[in-house]
């Protein structure tokens, strides 16, 4: 049996994650030289790989890692092994047709060659160790004028879904709003804002994210410190977009009127948008040049009409105007602002309009396992 080289590990009993499962990739290979570069990968992903030269001795290892990695030269000798999905054959030779005959022999999900399959690899053995589940229901909020409510419809719906128990992420997308940690009465909180993750670029670890932000009412927010504005690049919002999702639960994006590329980025991840439009006529006007621009890459988004209505402009003449689907109206609700200066942010009552609006707003869509039947 070869000798393990620097940096490899035999794990004699791999940690446990929620169900029993251990939250370490199994390498299983007898090529020292493929192990060196299985286990810089996972270095590179976050993970702390489980060892084992040939099939693996230690009962339950082959069936509660969150992943198999199977160098070729022991495809043969893995035959019988329990099926289970997460399996990947490294093969050796491009040139060799057999591989995909052992591949299906251990009920491999996928063949890779090194390196060309490098970044890919990467990305799937952090989602292993981060335990990826269901990506979360993610909804974006943007007012089709200045001042249509779009950011206390942001709050009450990131509010909503935390305190029915879900995990929540509100991400504030609009640099000159004003900042939601204000909203939520957190603007003192200690925490990562967008400046400290302006720059990100490549892979951002979900649980690392979730817990540098500042945590308020139940939900973690990313919003804006008080210094000046920086520019988030596409890279970064993909980045930590990516990474909110990958939490699963439920996050909510407040954007920007403006496209932008860091825009276009954030709606290339989001589920629904929802376009808050006042009952005014010049405020539909306005919105459709949002919804415009916004279409263009976000392929569901609906209408929020925002009472008081005035004859003749009800909530399904706005949705028709502007062809879009409706979700709802949002009556005017007497003593939300003075709720807010008080220290109470939107939705946090489960009371009102604003309130019963996002509770059935979320059940729908919901429903359907975090997507949203249009």
């Amino acid at each position: 049996m070869p000798r393990p080289p620097v940096g490899a590990r035999r794990l004699p009993s791999g940690r446990r994650a929620a169900g029993g499962r251990s939250s370490r990739p199994l390498i299983v290979t007898e090529d020292e030289g493929l192990l060196d570069d299985l286990l810089r990968l996972c270095a590179a992903a976050g993970a702390e790989a489980e060892v084992s030269y040939g099939p693996p001795g230690r009962p339950g290892s082959w069936d509660s890692a969150p992943m198999v990695l199977v160098g070729d030269e022991c495809a043969a000798s893995l035959h019988g092994m329990s099926r289970r999905p997460g399996v990947l054959l490294i093969g050796h030779d491009l040139d060799d047709q057999t591989v995909w005959r052992r591949a299906v022999g251990i009920g491999a999900d996928h063949v890779l060659f090194l390196p060309d399959a490098e970044p890919w690899l990467v990305d799937r053995i952090a989602d292993a160790a981060e335990g990826v589940g269901e990506p979360a229901l993610t909804i974006g909020v943007v007012g089709g004028r200045g001042g249509a409510g779009a950011s206390t419809l942001a709050c009450a719906l990131a509010v909503t879904a935390a305190r029915c128990g879900h995990r929540t992420m509100l991400i504030d997308g609009d640099p000159l709003g004003g900042g939601l940690d204000v909203l939520l009465g957190g603007e003192r909180a200690d925490g990562l804002r967008w400046p400290d993750l302006a720059e990100s670029q490549g892979r951002v670890s979900s649980g690392a994210l979730e817990e540098s932000l500042p945590r308020l009412h139940d939900l973690s927010i990313l919003s804006w410190d008080r210094s000046d504005s920086v520019v988030i690049t596409p890279e970064a919002m993909r980045s930590v977009l990516g990474a909110a999702r990958r939490r699963g639960g439920v996050v909510v994006v407040d954007l920007p009127r403006r496209v932008d590329d860091a825009v276009i980025e954030a709606l290339s991840q989001i589920d629904v948008g929802l376009l808050v439009v006042p009952a005014e006529l010049r405020a539909v006007a306005a919105a459709d040049r949002v919804a415009s621009r916004f279409g263009m890459v976000l392929s569901d988004l609906r209408v929020v009409a925002r009472g008081p209505f005035p004859p003749g402009l009800d909530d399904e003449e706005i949705a028709r105007l502007l062809d879009l689907r409706l979700v709802g109206e949002l009556p005017a609700e007497n003593g939300l602002l003075a709720s807010v200066d008080g220290g109470r942010p939107p939705g946090a009552g489960g009371r009102g309009p604003l309130a019963r609006f996002c509770s059935a707003f979320l059940s729908e869509a919901l429903a359907g396992g975090g997507s949203v039947a249009s």
